[in-house]
């Protein structure tokens, strides 16, 4: 069952959290949809208080699982500390999803009406950090001698509009789809009879993205993981998923520095 914050969270003053861990493994954990925390300076946005506490304004379930997944392998994970309503990190500069005006039937107040130098402030004030920071966290791994997998982390919906998603876990990808079918085949052999989505809930392949501009960019190995996010909704679902997770990634990795 879903066991989720019914507050907003309070946004830290740096809008990224990295969490340390031996680059020289060879893998780089990812979660842009962490947080659903708002500054006070923009006033929740206009949006009401219980709309935080759904998939419109992070990835549920996400941030805690990456959290454990990198404490078990002992590597780095950067994850946002503010909400997708801002401005999504995994989109690309010109997409018109950056900076959402309507969410899932959900009115965006204080996005109605930004204009472009508001877009850029924003890019300026939270896009830009979260970009800085997967880029050190890059370029601490090859410093280290290693090309590491870019590994995201997300959570989605159990139902979309009044349909039912039979998947509990999904692996996207674009053109490089190596380390995705490492993953689903990995997880379609767990003795759990998952049910498994090859490029769903969602296709892979957003131009412009995070796995897009970091890994695609640079020829790195890379997987996009979606997680329904029932099942990942309290604690001791978190644990399960991210101990499955640490058991198919641990024998890809480098052992420890």
């Amino acid at each position: 069952m879903l066991s989720i914050e019914p507050e907003i969270e309070t946004l830290p003053e740096h809008p990224v959290e990295r969490i340390a861990g031996d680059p020289s493994r060879g893998l780089l954990l990812v979660c842009e949809h962490a947080s659903n925390a708002v500054p006070e300076d923009l006033a929740r946005l206009g949006v009401a208080e219980p709309e935080f506490s759904r998939h419109i304004a992070y990835d549920i379930g996400a941030a805690e699982v990456t959290r454990r997944l990198a404490a078990r392998l002992g590597v780095p994970a950067v994850l946002t500390r503010f909400s997708r309503l801002i401005i999504d990190p995994n989109r690309g500069r010109l997409d018109p999803t950056l900076v959402m005006r309507l969410s899932d039937g959900a009115i965006v107040p204080g996005n109605a009406r930004i204009d472009a130098a508001g877009i850029a402030e924003r890019i300026r004030r939270f896009y830009v950090p979260f970009d800085r920071a997967v880029d050190e966290a890059v370029a601490e791994a090859e410093a280290a001698g290693v090309r590491p997998m870019f590994v995201t982390m997300h959570s989605f919906t159990p139902f979309w509009r009044t349909i039912a998603r039979p998947w509990q876990v999904g692996v996207l990808y674009d053109r490089d789809a190596g380390l995705s079918r490492l993953l689903i085949e990995a997880l379609k052999a767990d003795p759990a009879g998952l049910c498994v989505g090859d490029n769903q809930p969602y296709g892979g392949g957003l131009p412009g993205d995070t796995i897009d501009r970091h890994a695609t960019a640079r020829g790195l190995p890379n997987a996009l993981v979606e997680i329904r996010q029932d099942l990942i909704g309290g604690p001791e679902g978190q644990e399960e998923w991210a101990q499955r997770f640490a058991r198919i990634l641990a024998p890809m990795l480098r052992p420890p520095a």
